[in-house]
């Protein structure tokens, strides 16, 4: 298939797990690739390993909670052409394990600037280099955390939720303007990221799915090959599931 054949792709977050297997899916069908990560060792790697399987990669060394390190990405990346795909994978867990009530402000705060104002960020300027074309797919990561709260994880489970809302409202906003912004809400899939958290934070999560399993790379990559595609033109300001069955709704 080469769904995605003379479309440029922007995924953040792009260095590993879930951004990285993404950003493989698209380059495989067709997609040129800029991969956006604040850690340039690893997104240069990332783009060397596609480039390494006969595909179109690039890398911008960029911090997605940092607004001028993203206008100036998609300005570099505008000046090598349009950009059509634009996928928000970066993200960090924050504090998990811990209780509200001893939360430090500044863990909370940090969890929130690159979960939700990052996302705010990437829509705003990837919006910017559509709407000339009146064509574009923005997709954000949310998660099973935004809409029912995982205990213990009170700060990413917040940020989560301001993404799905944020998802909502930019997605009626440019209803009309050939642009669609949805989000995928995952449970656990299993990434460096989820890796490095309390194993009993991982146990807690993984039970509550009904599949009693993790999601795999491979299937989250899949569902979001097919939301950023031309074939779901009519989704928009939606949050997909991707729970094993733990949330429906």
């Amino acid at each position: 298939m080469n769904r995605f054949k003379n479309q440029t792709a922007v995924i953040t977050g792009g260095g590993n797990g879930i951004g990285f297997a993404i950003a493989e899916k698209l380059a495989g069908e067709g997609a040129t690739i800029w991969i956006l990560d604040r850690d340039a060792a690893l997104s240069e790697k990332a783009a060397e390993s596609l480039k390494g399987k006969g595909y179109s990669a690039s890398f911008i060394a960029a911090d997605v909670s940092n607004e001028t390190e993203v206008k100036a990405a998609f300005n570099k990346i505008e000046s090598n052409g349009c950009c059509s795909i634009v996928v928000n994978s970066a993200g960090i867990v924050g504090p998990n394990g811990i209780k509200t009530g001893d939360v430090d402000l500044a863990d909370f705060e940090k969890t929130c600037q690159v979960n939700l104002t990052g996302s705010f960020l990437i829509i705003k300027y990837a919006i910017k280099v559509m709407l000339p074309n009146k064509y574009g797919r923005i997709l954000l990561l949310a998660s099973i955390a935004g809409k029912e709260g995982n205990a213990g994880m009170s700060a990413y489970s917040a940020s989560k939720a301001g993404v799905i809302g944020l998802v909502k409202a930019s997605g009626k906003e440019y209803a009309e303007s050939g642009i669609t912004i949805n989000a995928i809400a995952p449970a656990t899939i299993m990434t460096p990221m989820v890796e490095k958290m309390d194993p009993h934070q991982i146990k807690y999560m993984t039970d509550k799915i009904p599949m009693k399993r993790c999601g795999q790379l491979e299937e989250i990559a899949n569902l979001a090959a097919w939301i950023v595609s031309a074939e779901a033109s009519f989704n928009t300001g939606f949050t997909f599931d991707m729970t094993g069955g733990r949330a429906v709704y």
